[in-house]
């Protein structure tokens, strides 16, 4: 389910709407999520993309009816099948729209794969985080190629290999959330954080630190401060900047981004 709001159109509200099953992971649903944020979500005009969840929960996690399938499963069709999550989750790392995951409820397996493949997650303060792969034989191993962008080595252990419910409070302390609210305040919450990183930030800047900070890990350090140069260089030269500049030289301060 889709919506736009927002004074200006450019919040994307993306609801994950089958309740009865905890919004489970189908195959049908990551191939809809995987488009979706394939788009070029910007020339459309949306500047953040909210992600949440209908009913008690944000995600349960895989299909029970395609986990049942994979048991009968050849070679090839688990790397197809591996191969889709890849491309879900790439997706939404890869989306140069700001993004956020709007998590109540239970947030399980491949739901916590889709809530911190997202910029920022916010939680309600009953939500409950599970990476509980390991429980039934598999391995969160898409998630273990991103996860480390957001906490440290040791609670990534904790996290990957000794699989218990993490409350929205522990999530909060070890980097997996970044902001905790009541959950009637969810919502809004939200909204008031995209709004406000959107009117203090340029959004061409959002999406080119994004693009570095996906191009970075594993460079030597050589070839890290390159790109990096480049990056620096290459955004001097784009609009946003040149406004940024000239707003802050005629005015002394930084310019309000979501305004035209």
């Amino acid at each position: 389910e889709l919506r736009r709001s927002g004074a200006e159109g450019d919040l994307l509200h993306v609801t994950l709407n089958d309740p009865a099953r905890a919004n489970a992971l189908s195959p049908a649903l990551a191939a809809e999520l995987t488009a979706l944020y394939r788009r070029d979500l910007r020339a459309e005009g949306v500047r953040a993309v909210l992600l949440a969840g209908a009913g008690r929960h944000f995600c349960a996690g895989a299909d029970l009816d395609h986990l049942q399938s994979l048991q009968s499963a050849s070679a090839l069709d688990n790397r197809l099948d591996s191969g889709r999550l890849r491309d879900l989750f790439e997706a939404i790392l890869r989306q140069e729209a700001l993004t956020l995951a709007l998590v109540h409820g239970s947030c399980v397996a491949g739901g916590c794969g889709l809530a911190t493949a997202c910029d920022f997650v916010v939680a309600s303060d009953e939500a409950r985080f599970l990476y509980s792969e390991v429980r039934i034989g598999f391995v969160a191993a898409i998630v273990a190629t991103y996860l480390p962008m957001r906490v440290r080595g040791s609670d990534l252990r904790e996290l990957l290999l000794n699989p218990d419910f993490v409350t929205a409070e522990r999530a909060l302390a070890i980097g997996l959330a970044n902001r905790v609210v009541p959950k009637a305040e969810l919502l809004s919450a939200g909204e008031a954080l995209a709004a406000e990183i959107l009117g203090k930030a340029s959004s061409e800047s959002i999406a080119r630190t994004k693009r570095l900070l996906l191009a970075l890990p594993g460079l030597p350090l050589d070839e890290r401060l390159g790109a990096a140069a480049e990056a620096n260089a290459a955004a001097r030269a784009t609009a946003d900047c040149r406004r940024g500049i000239s707003t802050f030289l005629a005015e002394k301060k930084t310019p309000d981004w979501r305004s035209a």
